[in-house]
């Protein structure tokens, strides 16, 4: 209990009021003296039901409507409505799908009915979403990205804990100003932090650089005594953008080869992040072919696939000369992420780095 000595309790307002709603609300209605939150679907896990004995189970199957009534103790938590935006693995997620999320959480949180936005989603690509909704949402009321591990039907099956959670954290006046915040299994995480460390087990989600931000018992939020609200970061508005500038990934490792640059070249992305080993570091041949890239205007991203520590600049590389840009703490996908919304106000490298290391 050591722990949790050393921590704030926040309460959310809305228990003194358990028995005065029956929770459930429609979007937009005007409901005072209660937190107003909106649940916004898009499948995964959380909305999956096994297909038969074993691990075998099918992804977004389940209705929004279905995992609120799954959770009547949210009723006692805040008014709450849903809305279903899409109904897939989060495998298919993509920058279609990320573009009118984050236009739906800007509209939402723009209105004076909304207090808070709980986005159900597949735990595949989680932390990608995440990312990108913490770089293009501007309002400081919470938004809360939850998932599952195992699906409906499932022995130990997590989502209705998760969701209940989720729900908790985005009534809590708290968690205002903290930027997107990610809740799975009892932990509270910053979008930037956190990644998926478990294909299967619990906990399925760290933050190997920074710990989590928060707990969850029974409902209640307990922020770190020490962690404060998030610093400002980059944000980028895409109300009006139609599509994301392409930016692809290459894997380092042992033997690689330089034909994944090439072939990214050759498919016209406009920014290329490499995985590379240990503090980021390339293969001759691939340092040769991304020096190349850089040269011909393609904006390098250096990164590692090392799950914790930093890729700093001209650590083992020397980035000035090639042109490349060090990402810091962000790992390969989010770095990813992060460029494709650079890339739609710069391309130089300088101004670049500059947004890496603000964020």
């Amino acid at each position: 209990m050591a722990f949790f000595s050393g921590l704030k309790k926040i309460f959310s307002p809305a228990r003194t009021a358990r028995e005065e709603s029956t929770g459930k609300i429609e979007p937009g209605e005007k409901v005072r003296g209660r937190p107003r939150v909106h649940v916004l679907a898009t499948g995964g896990t959380i909305a999956g039901r096994l297909v038969s004995t074993g691990p075998r189970y099918r992804a977004g199957v389940l209705g929004v409507e279905a995992l609120l009534d799954a959770v009547p103790a949210l009723r006692g938590l805040a008014d709450y409505s849903g809305e279903q935006v899409a109904n897939i693995g989060s495998q298919d997620m993509d920058d279609d799908l990320w573009l009118k999320l984050a236009r739906r959480v800007n509209e939402l949180l723009d209105g004076q009915y909304t207090d808070g936005i709980v986005i159900t989603h597949g735990t595949d690509t989680l932390e990608e979403t995440a990312c990108f909704l913490d770089l293009t949402v501007r309002t400081p009321k919470p938004v809360v990205l939850v998932g599952a591990i195992r699906p409906a039907g499932a022995l130990g099956a997590d989502g209705a804990v998760n969701l209940l959670d989720a729900v908790s954290v985005a009534a809590n006046p708290g968690s205002a100003g903290r930027g997107v915040l990610v809740v799975m299994h009892g932990s509270l995480f910053e979008a930037r932090d956190i990644t998926k460390v478990s294909t299967s087990g619990f906990p399925a989600f760290a933050a190997p650089n920074s710990g989590p931000l928060g707990q969850l018992v029974d409902g209640r939020v307990y922020y770190g005594q020490r962690a404060g609200l998030s610093p400002k970061r980059p944000f980028f508005d895409v109300s009006r953008l139609d599509k994301l500038p392409p930016v692809g990934i290459v894997y380092g490792h042992s033997g690689v080869s330089d034909a994944p640059v090439k072939a990214l070249v050759e498919a016209g992305c406009r920014g290329i992040v490499s995985a590379g080993v240990g503090s980021g570091n390339l293969h001759h041949d691939v340092l040769a072919a991304l020096a190349n890239a850089s040269s011909r205007g393609v904006v390098v991203v250096r990164a590692s696939r090392v799950p914790s520590g930093l890729t700093l600049r001209n650590m083992e590389v020397d980035d000035n000369r090639y042109g490349f840009v060090a990402a810091g703490m962000l790992n390969p996908q989010k770095a990813r992420v992060l460029l494709q919304l650079v890339l739609t106000r710069t391309r130089k490298p300088e101004e670049v780095q500059r947004m890496f290391d603000g964020y």
